[in-house]
């Protein structure tokens, strides 16, 4: 997105002390603008429809609809495809975590970040990347593909070269482009083609969902990158 756009977010939160804080921190930037607050999911799903937000900053545990099913109903409803959702959770390993991922988040933040962290994850997230610290996207793999006794078939996978199959696994394993770029021996500009490419061919809406489609599929394993 342009530089000098405004990313616009709405908080969902059912503590009005933690939306009230979070809006302080988010409204003190120039860049940041709260557009909007839900107490619960269903509120949020309303909110994010008449407002159109760049992100939803989404609480996992709330009433009425909880932020994984918000979560579903904003990333399937084609009229918000440019909403990306940053789930909130209180422990970084939280059992919510992988679910949220599934459902279509772009990433997630603990309620207890640092503000600079908090302003930094959102801008990151509008402007289309997914916000996944490598050291729980590897604890992620570690417990989740580990749980798949066997790969389920995902025919897509066969379209995409073996260069294609290596980016997808780096960016599972949580390696930013210029990280593959080193792994690979490519440059930068090369390293972000091959993933735009993989992205457009696995129909995947962000780099969050590459996680999910590479441990799903087999293409990561515990100690990949040990």
């Amino acid at each position: 997105m342009p530089a000098d756009t405004t990313v616009r977010v709405v908080i969902a939160d059912d503590q009005t002390l933690v939306r009230a804080g979070f809006r302080s921190i988010i409204d003190g930037e120039t860049d940041l603008s709260v557009v909007g607050e839900a107490g619960d999911g269903a509120e949020v799903v309303r909110i994010a429809r008449a407002e159109r937000p760049d992100v939803v900053l989404m609480d996992v545990r709330m009433p009425v609809v909880d932020g994984l099913d918000a979560t579903r109903r904003i990333v399937g409803d084609e009229r918000l495809s440019d909403v990306k959702v940053v789930m909130l959770t209180m422990f970084d390993l939280d059992e919510y975590v992988y679910g949220a991922l599934r459902a279509g988040a772009s990433g997630f933040l603990v309620k207890d970040t640092e503000p600079t962290e908090l302003v930094h994850g959102l801008r990151v997230v509008a402007r289309g990347d997914a916000l996944l610290s490598p050291s729980v996207t590897r604890r992620l793999i570690g417990e989740f593909a580990g749980r798949l006794k066997e790969p389920p078939a995902t025919p897509e996978l066969n379209s995409l070269t073996e260069r294609e199959r290596e980016v997808v696994a780096a960016v599972a394993a949580g390696l930013t482009n210029e990280e593959i770029a080193r792994r690979l021996v490519v440059s930068p500009a090369t390293a972000k083609t091959h993933v735009s490419r993989v992205l457009t061919k696995l129909g995947a809406r962000d780099r969050a969902q590459l996680v999910v489609i590479a441990y799903e599929a087999g293409l990561v394993r515990p100690g990949w990158l040990a």
